[in-house]
């Protein structure tokens, strides 16, 4: 314990330390919410890696979906390699950063207010992000909080209202660059501890081939094909279908997500994007990879966990699908506990501190601003959007508290609801945007209807059974649906400012010659002029 904690507090100190030497970059609103636009390829990879899971992935979702799908729920875990994170650094990244930079665009509302010519679309985006997003921060504080209970005999409570705290110390003195440098620090944690965390459970189930022979016999009768020999150490597992809604939902996701695209607004240059894809890839296949794997394994622990049928006659851990991985981590050596506390936490504050600053600068800059204080100075920008990321923490911290009681129990459908509603309404507008001259101002408005009424109204009314299912939905549709209609309806938008918006990707710059074509040749070009 006296390990533990000794961990913890140095962990803590570090944070709030790098917090305090970062504040001297946030002092205008560009570097407040963007470092500046000059944050090179290492730190913008771990930064994308680290917001993109937290424990939501590695409590909620790695334990809930390897319950029910067996080894075969690693195929999340790999649609997050490939189509979180590569794809979406070569297929975003570079035209992200230069539209954004030529629109000077800070924020996802900004971009859409400014690629579509409609401050009303900036208005509308601002409050949807605002609203879905605190879900998404309530899950996140759930996840961690199991664990603290479980680590350290803590109350949930006062996890929760710790992590708000030192959360709120180190973004509100550092911003953005502040971010990016805590989330290397803790991403590095997080490789090297769930390497471990891997290892160290698979052995004391006698090793990988007996932990895959004894997850082969496990069976379950009151899932379709549960009964299957093998099933839940097979490829594809029990439920393939709903498996799938989990791997676009989670990895296709991710391009709708303002938090996440955010990132390729502050790579300091086109170079870094090709860096950043490799490392924000291999940072993915250990992270997301190894969680869902090390999930796949959680029917071995039936007997710590208990079992109970629910309400739809369906077999589940009789605490919840949230109390999976602290069961199977429980039996290990306190001191791993301890690095693994710390790899969560990591995890955890480096997922909330984008979400707590993306909600704050979005509603400060795409609200508050241009429909209350448009002469807002630049100042006073920074004390709203530090205000408000104070409020923004405690409404979130306050429903993760009345969550922890309540009927939604699980971390998973906090986070579907969330992921839902802002992909749906984002995904295809912003990806069009970037790619499509034709992209339509009314399609985009009829995306975000898409995205929270599908949203809302399976919330209200259950017609689809799954949330992350009704957020696969949504994406996918309007994926579909977004460039029919806008070869169908006018665009809203002139040519003349259509094209100013795609100006950015012919602009003429002059660059040196190694960074052209690369630092490698360097010696080559000096040898002629030495001659």
């Amino acid at each position: 314990m006296i390990f533990k904690i000794a961990l913890l507090i140095i962990f803590v100190a570090a944070t709030i330390y790098i917090g305090y030497y970062s504040r001297k970059k946030a002092t205008s609103v560009d570097g407040f919410v963007l470092g500046g636009r000059k944050i090179g390829p290492w730190m913008s990879a771990f930064a994308y890696g680290t917001s993109y899971f937290s424990a939501v992935v590695f409590i909620g979702y790695a334990g809930q979906f390897g319950w029910k799908f067996g080894l075969a729920a690693f195929w999340a875990g790999l649609g997050n390699v490939i189509i979180g994170s590569l794809l979406a650094w070569f297929v975003l990244g570079r035209r992200t950063r230069i539209m954004t930079n030529h629109l000077d665009a800070k924020t996802m509302p900004e971009f859409f207010g400014k690629r579509y010519g409609s401050n009303a679309l900036r208005i509308a985006a601002a409050l949807i992000i605002f609203v879905f997003l605190i879900p998404y921060t309530a899950s996140v504080y759930n996840g961690l909080g199991r664990l603290f209970g479980m680590a350290f005999a803590i109350p949930y409570e006062w996890c929760v209202i710790a992590m708000a705290v030192v959360t709120c110390i180190y973004v509100i003195w550092g911003g953005y660059s502040a971010t990016a440098l805590n989330d290397t620090v803790q991403g590095t944690i997080m490789l090297v501890s769930i390497v471990a965390v891997i290892v160290c459970v698979l052995n004391g189930q006698g090793g990988f081939v007996d932990a895959i022979n004894s997850l082969a016999t496990q069976s379950d009768a009151t899932i379709p094909h549960g009964t299957v020999p093998g099933v839940f150490a097979s490829m594809f597992g029990p439920d393939p279908i709903n498996l799938l809604g989990v791997v676009i939902l989670t990895s296709l996701g991710t391009w709708g997500l303002p938090q996440m695209v955010q990132k390729f607004y502050a790579i300091e240059s086109e170079s870094a994007i090709t860096k950043g894809a490799i490392i924000s890839t291999i940072f993915a296949l250990v992270i997301a990879g190894g969680s869902y794997f090390l999930g796949g394994f959680g029917r071995l622990f039936s007997g710590e966990l208990g079992t109970a049928t629910n309400a739809a006659g369906v077999l589940v851990p009789a605490n919840g699908y949230d109390s999976i991985i602290p069961t199977m981590l429980s039996t290990l050596p306190d001191i791993l506990i301890g690095v693994i506390v710390i790899m969560v936490l990591s995890a955890s504050m480096s997922t909330l501190s984008s979400l707590v600053l993306t909600s704050s600068s979005t509603l400060t800059l795409d609200f508050i601003k241009p429909v209350f204080i448009k002469d807002m100075s630049e100042k006073s920008q920074l004390v709203w959007m530090r205000g408000l990321l104070a409020v923004f923490v405690v409404i979130s911290a306050g429903i993760a508290l009345v969550q922890y009681n309540s009927s939604i129990t699980f971390i998973a459908q906090l986070m579907g609801y969330s992921w839902g509603a802002l992909a749906g309404c984002f995904l295809a507008p912003f990806l069009y945007g970037l790619y499509m001259k034709k992209a339509s101002k009314y399609v985009t408005w009829i995306c975000f209807a898409w995205g929270v009424g599908l949203t809302v109204a399976n919330m209200a009314f259950g017609f689809i059974a799954s949330p992350i299912n009704c957020g696969a939905i949504c994406m996918v549709a309007s994926l579909v649906f977004f460039p029919i209609l806008s070869a169908i309806l006018p665009s809203g938008i002139t040519k003349e400012h259509v094209e100013h918006c795609f100006a950015g990707y012919s602009k003429k710059v002059t660059v040196p010659a190694t960074a052209a074509l690369g630092a490698e040749v360097e010696s080559q070009l000096d040898a002629p002029a030495q001659a």
